[in-house]
């Protein structure tokens, strides 16, 4: 699917993902600095993943793991520095909370810093749990 809003471009088209954008994207973020360029293109193929566009420029990225019935986990949500503070985000988050395959599941995510920007959205922090990796299981 393909969204457009203004002049930017929302699309679940994997086909259209830039890996080396999403990996130096990701590359200096606290959850996905140590992740090669293989794990990511792993991820992206797993995952409804999202791009975002601006003049065929990729400038933005979002995934979601998800059964598409009960449950939807976001992850990776990344927008280009430069773009950052125009509501490229909030453009983002809104089409992925309402593409079709998703809409109706109960969404979360986790965030150490962006707890008033999911807010807007209607997240609340609530405890879970979360399983380490083993260094022998990785």
């Amino acid at each position: 699917m393909e969204w457009h809003h203004n002049n930017y471009v929302i699309s679940d088209d994997k086909y259209l993902l830039n890996l080396d954008i999403i990996y130096n994207l990701l590359k200096p973020t606290y959850w996905a600095n140590d992740r090669s360029k293989e794990t990511i293109k792993h991820s992206i193929n797993n995952s409804f993943s999202f791009g975002v566009y601006l003049e065929n420029k990729q400038i933005g990225f979002a995934r979601v793991v998800s059964d598409q019935a009960v449950f939807s986990w976001i992850l990776d949500v990344v927008i280009d520095p430069e773009y950052q503070g125009r509501g490229v985000g909030s453009i983002l988050m809104q089409y992925i909370l309402e593409h079709p395959s998703l809409k109706k599941t109960k969404f979360a995510l986790a965030t150490k810093d962006a707890q008033p920007f999911y807010e807007t959205f209607n997240f609340i922090e609530r405890p879970c749990m979360v399983r380490r990796i083993a260094k022998d299981e990785q």
